[in-house]
């Protein structure tokens, strides 16, 4: 598809949960060699950029939007590559990569600084853009990421990863078997789009994630080689680390809050807040509220 292309549905709605988003946008652009995915929730308000985590996809902010954070912001999320739409090399899973494609499409916006936000895995790519390309990034809005994470965090992903690989009868199946991760505390209606998102259509209507474990394993390792507290060390723009406090697998939070606070100590000017949620579930409900209240005091 050509750069800019874009789905002329532009309301997207869910007929089961009649939830109705802003006026959303399908685009598709090439950028470093890839055909890169993006969806915008268009706003009058200056850009805020936001990369989604690990295994997720570009409708992991639908939480955020439904309860308004697009009424102040032209909200922008790719699906990074190897995740949603967006093509899926069979290598070049590096940090460095990731941030290429982005800076590629902010080019695309005919932007040349942006509020750039990051969840979990695409927090850890703001903070390298922030540190290593700082004429792009205005502010810095991070969800659930720090100089590290739980000690435990690679136990603590494996149902969340497990889903991959996988094939499902249908959508109604996966639905049942995300629901019953122990990190998914409640159900919000905003959360079916995010996993409608999350998987492809097959044949007799089974269904199947977007992500492969190998592509996953790459980017995780990718994580591994960069010394993040050096890096966020550098950062000089003003930050707000955002932080879901509830346990999410084996009785932790993914972000133990003593972490969360001593990587805002690092930075040169940062804020910290705690949300409720845990890493899934600040997204939605009360944690979504409380964070887009927080962004929207932080930005202006």
């Amino acid at each position: 598809m050509q750069g800019g292309q874009r789905n002329r549905n532009n309301k997207q709605t869910s007929a089961a949960n009649s939830i109705t988003f802003s006026m959303a946008t399908n685009h598709f652009v090439q950028v470093n060699n890839i055909n890169l995915h993006y969806v915008e929730h268009q706003s009058e308000g200056p850009i805020l950029l936001l990369m989604h985590g690990l295994t997720a996809n570009a409708h992991a902010f639908d939480g955020l939007i439904h309860d308004g954070l697009h009424e102040s912001y032209r909200v922008i999320c790719p699906d990074l590559r190897g995740n949603g739409l967006s093509d899926k090399p069979a290598f070049n899973y590096s940090v460095e990569d990731h941030v290429q494609d982005i800076l590629g499409l902010i080019e695309h916006l005919g932007e040349k600084k942006v509020h750039i936000g990051g969840h979990s895995f695409g927090g850890y790519l703001a903070f390298y853009m922030a540190a290593n390309y700082p004429h792009v990034v205005e502010k810095l809005v991070i969800l659930d990421a720090a100089k590290a994470m739980n000690p435990n965090a690679v136990a603590m992903l494996s149902k969340a990863i497990s889903r991959l690989d996988a094939t499902y009868p249908s959508f109604e199946d996966y639905l049942d078997h995300v629901k019953k991760a122990p990190y998914l505390t409640f159900w919000d209606p905003a959360m079916r789009s995010y996993y409608r998102a999350d998987v492809q259509d097959l044949e007799h209507g089974h269904v199947k994630p977007r992500c492969n474990i190998m592509d996953i394993t790459e980017k995780s390792m990718a994580l591994g080689v960069i010394e993040w507290t050096l890096t966020i060390e550098q950062i000089g723009q003003q930050t707000i680390l955002i932080n879901g406090l509830d346990n999410y697998t084996l009785g932790q939070p993914l972000l133990p809050d003593n972490i969360a606070t001593e990587t805002v100590e690092m930075m040169k000017d940062a804020r910290y807040a705690a949300v409720d949620g845990n890493h899934q579930t600040m997204l939605y409900g009360n944690g979504a509220k409380q964070i887009v209240q927080q962004v929207k005091e932080f930005l202006g």
